[in-house]
Parts: C-alpha cells; sequence; structure tokens
C-alpha cells in the first residue's frame, strides 16, 4: 500500500495575529534554543501575510528578509523585533519555568 503525502506548510493556516501569537509560543516552546527553528518559523508567519507586504511595513528589502528568515538565514534581533511589529505581534520576555 503506497501512502500519499502532501508538504504541510504552516503559513497556510496563519490567517489572524492571534494564529501568529499562538503559532510563535509554540514554536518556542518546542524548542526555543534553536535560533534557526525560530527563524523558521517567523518566516512562516511572514509568508502568510505576504513577504512583501512584510518587508515594506518592516522597513525591509524583500530579499534581505527572505535570506535572513531563511533555513540558513541569521536575523538580527532588530530584524526579528521589525517583522513581529509588522506582524501585529511583539516579543516579550517572561520568566523561564523551573
Amino acid at each position: 500500500m503506497t501512502v500519499k503525502t502532501t508538504r504541510f506548510d504552516p503559513a497556510d493556516h496563519l490567517k489572524t495575529p492571534e494564529d501568529v501569537v499562538a503559532f510563535l509560543e509554540a514554536t518556542i516552546e518546542e524548542d526555543g534554543d534553536d535560533p534557526e527553528f525560530i527563524a523558521r518559523a517567523l518566516g512562516a508567519a511572514a509568508r502568510a501575510r505576504g513577504m512583501s507586504e512584510i518587508a515594506r511595513a518592516a522597513g525591509l528589502g524583500r530579499a534581505s528578509l527572505y535570506k535572513a528568515l531563511s533555513e540558513d538565514g541569521n536575523p538580527s534581533f532588530a530584524t526579528v523585533t521589525k517583522v513581529a511589529r509588522a506582524l501585529g505581534v511583539r516579543v516579550r520576555f517572561e520568566p523561564a519555568a523551573g
């Protein structure tokens, strides 16, 4: 029996800022120590809204945003906060669990 699979893209399911927050929080919970994993999740959220729109709202070039949020990207914290603001969410810190 052959199993047919399709590629899952979280960007297809991120419709609201609340969706984006839940997705990014789940990303941090799953592997908050992996900056590449977080950058890819932020990239999925940006793709959901439209990379050009997010780049424009963040004051960044579209190509540089794609590169920063790619699998091999290494976005600066400034880029992360600009993208978050453009997505309508904010970066927040809280005490780490024991």
